[in-house]
């Protein structure tokens, strides 16, 4: 683990990226700033949930109760977001819901960094054009979209939060237990994620790093999109899989080929 942190950690000087508010046409939908998410996942087996909780209260810092998160994720039948690298879900949580869509980013070493919008609804209703065109992959909504997507897989869970400060950033610690589930097939939910609210990315990995001597808690690269789109496809929850043959870069460096090697086996989680 200390070689894997000591590669995150190449990543130090990142901050997270605010972008300004969106013109607002209406007063009852608007636009939080499109905001460059970055944050950690790890899995927790269920019998150290109890344990990574009390740990988590001697952090300090702002606590705050288990609140039910309701996601419903869309997609079209040719999956044309997927084919774009979008995510697009409403979340309800205490009567108020939220239209969300992720856009193109990447996972450096599970640290995932990907430019999100939100827009807060009335109503569970998905309306695509309060969307920013910027959104778009041609930067206007396609004509036939809003006909054409449908929910997919849905999200149920409990987040519990702690918002806590390390060298002067702030960062949210969530705890989720709950499912995703696509028809008949459903997989738990019970993972720790940490996001950068404001600061620097390496106090996101330096809070990573007290953590991992917790038992019972492990890296993770999937998302819970990703999840719901495999069960989505039939498949039955992930199981372990041999892992492929790493192909290197001719003239990659030890540093760079280690990295890879990591990356791959990473991936299988």
């Amino acid at each position: 683990m200390a070689i894997w942190r000591k590669i995150l950690s190449t990543d130090k000087k990142e901050r997270v990226k605010f972008a300004v508010i969106l013109p607002i046409c209406d007063i009852t939908h608007k636009y939080k700033a499109m905001a460059q998410e970055i944050e950690l996942k790890f899995i927790v087996n269920h019998d150290a949930v109890d344990a990574l909780r009390d740990h988590l209260q001697t952090l300090g810092g702002e606590h705050h109760a288990p609140s039910q998160l309701q996601n419903i994720y869309y997609e079209t039948p040719d999956k044309w977001l997927r084919g774009h690298d979008m995510g697009l879900r409403i979340r309800g949580e205490n009567g108020r819901y939220e239209m969300t869509m992720k856009i193109a980013g990447r996972v450096t070493g599970g640290l995932h960094q990907r430019p999100e919008y939100n827009v807060a609804l009335s109503e569970p209703t998905l309306d695509l054009a309060l969307l920013p065109q910027e959104v778009w992959p041609n930067g206007e909504l396609p004509a036939d979209l809003a006909s054409r997507v449908q929910p997919l897989f849905s999200t149920d869970f409990y987040r519990e939060k702690w918002l806590v400060d390390v060298d002067g950033s702030r960062i949210e610690i969530a705890l989720d237990l709950g499912e995703v589930k696509a028809g008949e097939c459903a997989e738990p939910i019970c993972e720790l994620e940490l996001e950068l609210l404001s600061g620097e990315t390496r106090a996101v990995l330096k809070l990573a790093n007290q953590l991992v001597s917790q038992a019972g808690l492990r890296q993770g690269s999937l998302s819970k999109a990703a999840r719901g789109y495999h069960l989505a496809q039939g498949n039955a929850p992930r199981g372990v899989r041999p892992t492929a043959v790493l192909k290197a870069p001719a003239k990659a460096s030890i540093e760079q080929g280690l990295e890879a090697a990591l990356e791959l086996a990473l991936s299988q989680w």
